[in-house]
């Protein structure tokens, strides 16, 4: 396929979710379902994408120093420690395993 033609259906498809959201009558989206729907929606997407992206690689399962900054982010975040010390905290923690590791 023509990367052009990706791109235009790409671009095509986008607009036409947007469109899609737009034209959803006001009355839909004030219902308390739609509303709890749409509030944790992007939580369990992002915990999907971070498990994916931390316990796999490509087609295997894996458990190696992802795994361990993930687990300290989640005990940084349980100690309601800063965002940017949860980041450190992963990073700090991720690079002492693999350092470690060889």
């Amino acid at each position: 396929m023509n990367v052009w033609i990706a791109i235009g259906l790409t671009v095509v498809g986008c607009y036409a979710v947007k469109l899609a959201g737009l034209l959803v009558p006001a009355g839909v989206l004030e219902r308390p379902t739609v509303r709890r729907l749409a509030a944790l929606l992007p939580v369990a997407l992002l915990a999907a994408l971070t498990a994916q992206q931390t316990f796999s690689t490509g087609q295997d399962l894996v458990l190696d120093a992802r795994a361990a900054g993930l687990a300290a982010a989640g005990l940084a975040l349980l100690l309601r420690a800063p965002f940017l010390v949860v980041v450190a905290a992963a990073v700090l923690v991720t690079a002492g395993v693999r350092a470690l590791a060889g």
